[in-house]
């Protein structure tokens, strides 16, 4: 089962592809969270969550104050099942906290990065690609990505432990390292 963990759909149950996806733990996404709170990066952001499979990245920070998730996934059923999310989270959250939007882009990520609008200054960009994504790949993302983030924004990349570093392009600088169990994230900032 995986849910909202906090916030104003705090206990909702997500709905999650019946394959083709890994969903984060409640206990990595609490620590993804309670970090990006200690920094003030939730309230009001834009977050772009990448690889987003059932969107429970994009939609935590959605109940928990973001104005502005973008979950792009590729599959088509786990596209489905996010979009379904999307609206059960946004109607849990209702418009008196400021209608937060979220939208889900059926596309690959690295299309989506290479067309995206250069203005999108997203504040929290959030990386869960497949443990199998080759290291070139995501470095291609990653390296696409840094045009479109704000200047203090955050990157997560959530990888398994047995994942080497990203290889972080200029323009980002890894800040943190944090494991959990099978499951590494790696943070870096605007350089």
């Amino acid at each position: 089962m995986t849910r909202i963990i906090a916030g104003r759909a705090g206990s909702l149950r997500l709905e999650v592809p019946k394959a083709g996806t890994r969903p984060t733990s409640d206990r990595v996404r609490e620590a993804i969270f309670s970090a990006l709170d200690s920094w003030g990066l939730i309230e009001g952001c834009r977050v772009l969550d990448l690889y987003a499979g059932s969107g429970a990245l994009g939609l935590e920070a959605i109940s928990r104050g973001a104005a502005v998730a973008v979950l792009v996934e590729k599959h088509p059923q786990a596209a489905q099942v996010a979009q379904r999310n999307a609206r059960t989270v946004l109607a849990a959250v209702g418009p008196a906290s400021g209608s937060p939007h979220a939208d889900v882009v059926r596309q690959g990520v690295q299309t989506y990065l290479d067309a995206a609008d250069p203005q999108a200054a997203f504040d929290v960009a959030l990386l869960d690609p497949p443990y199998d994504l080759d290291e070139a790949e995501l470095t291609a993302n990653l390296t696409a990505l840094v045009p479109l983030l704000a200047a203090d924004a955050v990157v997560l990349v959530e990888r398994s432990s047995r994942s080497p570093e990203p290889g972080w392009p200029a323009g980002l600088a890894r800040i943190r390292e944090k494991r959990y169990g099978e499951t590494v994230l790696w943070w870096a900032e605007v350089a």
